[in-house]
């Protein structure tokens, strides 16, 4: 996810201040990794020095000064190009579960027993996710971003059945080479 084009959406509702974005982003993304400060306004900063937003002036309501930020022409256009964008599919598969699944072959170690741990951990995941999904508060973006998550967790789980099912081959396979 590219967290200067996600700054910029948020900035193309109206002028906003880094503190804000940072919380609005994590209302928008409830199931992606919270923003840090620091990175939300060395973004802003870069957002500043490519001419993508400008500082609007200052506010303080009471409290420390905040710098308001908006977003320039330029910085408008570049969003909807990003957003128009269509993200290719991965060309190639890096995949950690299958990586470690063959070191254990190769290290003599027990692969059938690392994916049984990785299923079940995948199958808490799920539960979680489902409950928060299920949550009388959840809204809609958290029940989309949940439900992305469960299919990639799905997606998973099917493929460690698949693989589970062909260690011998693959232990062959890999004790042959």
């Amino acid at each position: 996810m590219s967290t200067r084009h996600i700054l910029l959406g948020l900035l193309a509702t109206g002028p906003s201040h880094g503190y804000d974005l940072k919380r609005r982003h994590d209302e928008r993304f409830p199931q992606a990794r919270p923003l840090a400060y620091g990175q939300v306004y060395t973004t802003l900063q870069r957002l500043v020095r490519d001419g993508l937003a400008e500082v609007e002036g200052t506010d303080s309501d009471g409290g420390p000064e905040r710098t308001m930020y908006r977003a320039t022409e330029k910085g408008t256009s570049e969003l909807a190009r990003w957003a128009a964008e269509i993200a290719p599919p991965a060309p190639f598969v890096t995949n950690e579960i299958f990586a470690k699944v063959v070191v254990a072959i190769l290290a003599g170690g027990a692969p059938a027993a690392y994916l049984s741990a990785q299923r079940a951990a995948h199958m808490e995941r799920m539960r979680e996710l489902t409950a928060v999904k299920a949550a009388q508060s959840a809204d809609l973006a958290t029940v989309l971003s949940a439900d992305y998550a469960l299919n990639h967790l799905d997606a998973d789980l099917r493929w460690m059945n698949t693989t589970a099912a062909r260690l011998a081959t693959l232990t062959a396979e890999v004790d042959a080479a």
